[in-house]
This record gives structure tokens, sequence and C-alpha cells, in this order.
């Protein structure tokens, strides 16, 4: 999409035209590009940032309440590289209920994220992440988050 800023609930009726499924209350930023809508399926209040690139070769299921922060990237396709063709192979996304992918992060082909996980930015996620964990890196691994107590205790110190 380009980079006038159009209400989302107009883009969101465009990628309805070209076969999305989309919930309510999404909000899709300036400049996000989808190459197949109609591989698209999004649930309630899914926001897509800035620059977010969804290369829909296969098929991305987005559960309610995830959020793609900037120029995040799912990719669907990758290439064989044994194969004299280069023959391409394609594997679904998912993410489930209230995912968070931080910015500038790569998701590849077939990863799931269970509910409540989260990448760090610049995470790229080859493989599935855990319910409620938090990865990051190249490649991405878990990472032990802090509870918000340990963090206010700190802060009073």
């Amino acid at each position: 999409m380009h980079s006038i800023p159009v209400p989302s609930r107009w883009k969101a009726w465009i990628l309805r035209l070209f076969g999305a499924k989309i919930g309510t209350g999404v909000v899709i930023r300036s400049r996000v590009n989808i190459t197949m809508p109609w591989r698209l399926e999004l649930g309630d209040n899914v926001w897509i940032g800035d620059e977010v690139m969804i290369l829909s070769l296969d098929r991305v299921t987005i559960a309610s309440n995830c959020c793609l922060s900037q120029r995040s990237f799912l990719c669907t396709g990758s290439h064989d590289f044994s194969s004299e063709m280069f023959s391409l192979i394609t594997k679904p996304i998912v993410l489930e209920e209230s995912c968070w992918v931080g910015a500038q992060s790569f998701i590849g082909p077939g990863v799931t994220m269970k509910t409540g996980s989260r990448t760090l930015a610049g995470a790229v996620v080859i493989r599935n992440v855990e319910q409620g964990t938090s990865v990051a890196g190249v490649p991405a691994k878990p990472i032990p988050m802090r509870s918000e107590s340990d963090i206010t205790s700190n802060i009073s110190q």
C-alpha cells in the first residue's frame, strides 16, 4: 500500500475485495506491502505498523490482538538451495493470539508463534516460538523476561 494517509478501514475494505479475511478494529499503517491478500487472515484488533512486508506465497494467519511493528517482514517462501532448479518452497506462518513482532524482525516460512509470544527488535525467527516466550537475536533464541515486580523493585531501591 502507499504512503498517503488512507484510513485503515478503507485499506481493510480493499484487501477484502482481493480475498483477505479481516476482523474488526484492524489498524494498517502506511506503506504496508501484502503480496497476495487472498492468503491473508487477520483477527480482531490487529495492528500492522509502517512498512511491514507480508510475502504471502502461502497462508498467513494472524489471530486477534497481535502487533506487527514497523518494518517487520513475514516471509512464507524460500528456495531449495540443493535443487538444480532452485525450487520454490512455501510454508504458512501462524501468529496465535496476542503476539508481538518487534520492529524489523523477520519471521520465516513455517513459523508458528504461540499465544502471547514476542520477538524483540531485529530478531530472525526461523523456528516456532513457544507460548509466552520472548525471543531475540540472529537466529532468534528464547530470552528470560523480567517480571513487572522485578522492574519496579529495582526502581524503588
